[in-house]
């Protein structure tokens, strides 16, 4: 037994290191294993992705283009459904839907081009350029047609929601702090750049008087849809906050368009009524003092109905706005008051919004929706106006120089009217020339008279294609400028401030 013993140690000894073998494999297996089931759980993980990204059904923006191509179609089966040939080449609807749809691939096309260090261009700048393709290109337009009474219709709708922001963004509180300076720069520009404007086509396009002044306040007005998203920029970013700069010229714009439109529908109604000028003078002031009377009336009785127990009150607050306004603008002009409706308008808006405190915001956001609609139809109709065939060979020449030196005298004025604010040198060369885009106001306004005359005075049809040309120039050469001079000189000119120490009262104008 002795012996034995360390015979079975010494072969326990020398099974050691063959079980220390086995185990070292085991491990490796064991690792291997491990090392195998990452590799299938991180497959097994990506799996999905590359079968979401390759998958069958398309996913992303390829099913996001499917989706609205479906919807197209469909919108135009519809259509067919209901009207027949009117959405067949050369209908109306057709015109409307290859338009509408053409306009919002030009706003997001020019949305995608972005330029390092240089701000980005409005959207609306593409929708005038696709109207206008439109109509130039050779067949596209011979099929894609709308009748003038739909057109004028979709542009007074477009105005009337274009009133209802402009009254709706009137902010009281901004207005009594900024007291003389906003309503100088409000009134004093557009009323000196309308009479400059008349004084300059009078000699050099040979305009009378009246077309003159109604030229005038067409391009008088400025353009909130370019200085109110570029000054908020501006503001959040902390520039010219100290001294409300852009609080200014953001509660200044409302009150500038107000002016222009009021003043374009007092000329217009001279230009096309026969009698003597102090019989349509008076004729005005009758057409003002009913819209300003009847928009209080409506205004004080939509604070108080809808009241604010009811379920969904924005929306019947947006609704009956909404509907009052443009019952307003469309059937001032079958009675015959057409400034009338424009006022009543803006004075509705403005007196109703006074009691809905935090509500008012809501029916603007509403109100914002229903212009995203009615944004590209009318921006798209305004370039399909404009047909380079029928221009004269010195037309454009002409109409560029008058608008260049009516704008040259608005920026000189603005300027001194600026001198009394309290502003730096730097300042008030950054206001005068934040003063100049236009776009919506124009887009409205510049076909009006051109309908017009085609309805009732086929003679004036040569005067308001004029006034149509040079609101296009307007739009096409002051919007995307104004922009980029904003975006460029104003991080450079104004002085920045920290926006959290500083009491900054934002307005609520929605952009229109």
């Amino acid at each position: 037994m002795y012996t034995i013993e360390p015979q079975n140690e010494h072969l326990e000894d020398k099974n050691t290191p063959s079980s220390t073998t086995l185990q070292n494999l085991k491990d490796s297996n064991n690792k291997h294993e491990e090392t195998t089931e990452t590799v299938l759980s991180q497959t097994e993980e990506t799996k999905p992705q590359m079968e979401k990204k390759y998958s069958c059904p398309p996913q992303g923006i390829l099913n996001k283009v499917i989706t609205n191509g479906v919807a197209f179609f469909m919108i135009w089966c519809v259509a067919w459904s209901f009207s027949g040939p009117e959405v067949l080449p050369g209908g109306n609807l057709f015109g409307l839907l290859i338009i509408f749809h053409s306009a919002i691939i030009g706003g997001k096309l020019l949305e995608l081009i972005r330029i390092p260090s240089v701000p980005q261009l409005p959207p609306l700048l593409g929708m005038l350029l696709a109207g206008f393709a439109i109509r130039n290109v050779p067949y596209l337009s011979d099929y894609t047609q709308v009748n003038s009474t739909w057109s004028s219709i979709l542009r007074n709708t477009a105005l009337t929601v274009i009133l209802i922001q402009a009254g709706l963004g009137l902010d009281p509180q901004a207005l009594k702090n900024l007291k003389r300076v906003c309503l100088r720069l409000a009134m004093g520009p557009c009323l000196m750049e309308a009479c400059s404007t008349a004084l300059i086509s009078h000699f050099l396009m040979n305009f009378p008087w009246q077309w003159g002044f109604l030229l005038g306040f067409v391009l008088g007005a400025v353009s909130p849809a370019v200085v109110v998203p570029s000054m908020l920029l501006l503001q959040e970013n902390g520039y010219g906050i100290k001294k409300g700069i852009p609080t200014l010229l953001i509660a200044a714009s409302s009150m500038d368009d107000i002016i222009a439109i009021t003043g374009f529908n007092t000329c217009l109604s001279i230009v096309f009524s026969s009698g003597g000028i102090l019989k349509n003078v008076l004729v005005s002031f009758r057409d003002i003092f009913i819209g300003v009377l009847a928009g209080a009336i409506l205004g004080i009785f939509l604070q108080y109905f809808p009241s604010e127990d009811q379920t969904k009150c924005p929306l019947k607050r947006a609704f009956l706005i909404s509907s009052l306004s443009v019952s307003a603008v469309l059937g001032g002009h079958r009675i015959g008051l057409h400034a009338a409706g424009g006022l009543c308008t803006l004075v509705l808006s403005f007196v109703a919004g006074l009691n809905w405190s935090t509500e008012k915001v809501r029916v603007q956001r509403i109100i914002k929706t229903t212009w995203h609609v009615f944004q590209p139809l009318l921006f798209g109709l305004v370039g399909s106006e404009v047909s380079v065939a029928s221009l004269k060979s010195n037309a454009i020449g002409i109409c560029v120089a008058t608008m260049s030196l009516a704008l040259l005298i608005r920026i000189s004025f603005t300027f001194v009217l600026m001198c009394f604010a309290g502003f730096s040198f730097k300042e008030k060369i950054f206001i005068a020339l934040s003063w100049m885009p236009k776009a919506t106001v124009q887009a409205v306004l510049g076909p009006l008279a051109l309908e017009t005359a085609r309805i009732s005075a086929p003679h004036l049809e040569s005067y308001s294609k004029d006034v149509m040309t040079i609101a296009f120039l307007a739009i096409l050469i002051t919007a995307p400028n104004g922009a980029l001079i904003i975006g460029i000189l104003g991080p450079k000119i104004l002085t920045r401030h920290d926006p959290s120490k500083i009491n900054v009262e934002l307005t609520k104008v929605e952009l229109h």
